[in-house]
């Protein structure tokens, strides 16, 4: 069962997305996507490993800039052949889907790799996603309520991250929006064309 964790900078999301990880198996899977690009980055990565590591779960991390659909669908099948060996399976929380998609917008701009590479990034996550068998949690960033950015890689990144958020929240069970530290479950009370 796939969720999304939604939310804007310091909402209180990931702090959510770990607490529901936390009810939903005994232990955990990180999936950390951030690139530590300078010192202030590294010390939030650290802050938020002692964070994990001071609740007394059992969180276990990987670090993948560019490869979580690839995780993904490997540990599916691994956590399955555990699961038939009576093992149960830890839930895994992939955080966050907006710097995954940083890491590829920058690696496109940087290596000038075919435009197409990065649709066909997002259509891999999302189907490992969609296919994965095990307690999923991501967390993903609403980018789309300020202002429009002023440069073209900004406003690209800006309304990839929208139509990821979408296609995201299509295949998964349940999204959560977290404002101000509180979730609310989106999916139950979204409007349907047939209630017209």
């Amino acid at each position: 069962m796939a969720i999304l964790v939604t939310g804007g900078a310091r909402s209180g999301k990931s702090g959510f997305a770990e607490q529901y990880a936390m009810r939903t198996a005994s232990r955990g899977l990180y999936l950390a996507t951030c690139q530590p690009y300078d010192d202030e980055m590294r010390e939030r990565i650290t802050k938020h490993r002692t964070d994990r590591d001071l609740t007394g779960f059992s969180w276990e991390t990987a670090e993948d800039a560019y490869d979580a659909a690839d995780l993904l669908n490997r540990w599916g099948k691994q956590f399955t052949d555990e699961l038939h060996s009576g093992m149960e399976p830890p839930v895994v929380l992939l955080d966050c889907l907006t710097l995954w998609l940083t890491n590829w917008l920058m690696e496109l701009e940087q290596q000038l790799i075919d435009e197409h590479r990065l649709e066909f990034e997002m259509d891999k996550l999302l189907e490992a996603i969609a296919r994965y068998p095990h307690p999923l949690l991501i967390v993903t960033n609403e980018v789309g309520d300020g202002i429009v950015p002023a440069y073209p890689l900004g406003r690209r990144f800006r309304d990839e991250a929208g139509r990821l958020n979408q296609k995201a929240a299509a295949v998964c069970d349940r999204v959560f929006l977290v404002t101000a530290g509180i979730p609310i479950e989106l999916k139950s009370q979204a409007f349907r064309w047939e209630q017209l």
